[in-house]
């Protein structure tokens, strides 16, 4: 997969979302500072409004590459290697590595999985194997500190199956990042 390309129209739509999501944010920076209510936002100076919006664009540009983490070690855990990686984005396997340097699992924690430990997003699970059945289930704890397991003793079919519904629970329950 190479680096994918957007028209100018899908930009153009894009912005204007982005935008469009900013704005609520960038109002409510800009309330807390000058004291207006939100409505009231660029009654303020034009300066001061100016900078609250791009305070906003900078909390958005944090949650981006948190969540662009988040993607990276997500398609890591289903085996795309950094050379894939840094195609999509559009940089080279060394420089995905040093973006994302824990995304792709190294052989020693590939190995740990083999002995039915996983360990993603700041959490880690336990696979475990029905003796009788060979289906597998897992439980874990999120980064929040959140517990979960296999919903209702369900029991997957294979390991890797388990280790996608563990891996899912601790993305969803990792630790926020600034």
């Amino acid at each position: 997969m190479t680096s994918i390309e957007i028209t100018s129209e899908e930009q153009a739509e894009l912005g204007k979302a982005l935008t469009d999501a900013l704005n609520p944010l960038a109002a409510a920076i800009r309330s807390r500072q000058s004291g207006l209510p939100t409505a009231r936002m660029w009654d303020a100076d034009p300066v001061d409004v100016t900078l609250s919006v791009l305070a906003a664009w900078k909390m958005v540009d944090a949650e981006v590459k948190r969540l662009t983490a988040i993607a990276a070690a997500t398609a890591g855990s289903y085996g795309a290697s950094y050379e894939q990686m840094g195609a999509v984005w559009g940089i080279t396997r060394q420089g995905a590595r040093k973006k994302w340097p824990d995304a792709v699992p190294r052989p020693a924690a590939v190995a740990a999985q083999r002995g039915a430990a996983l360990e993603l997003f700041g959490g880690a699970a336990e696979l475990v194997q029905d003796p009788s059945s060979g289906g597998w289930a897992w439980a874990g704890e999120g980064a929040d500190e959140t517990r979960g397991a296999a919903e209702g003793g369900v029991w997957y079919a294979t390991k890797e199956e388990a280790a996608a519904h563990a891996g899912a629970f601790l993305r969803e329950h990792a630790a926020p990042h600034s």
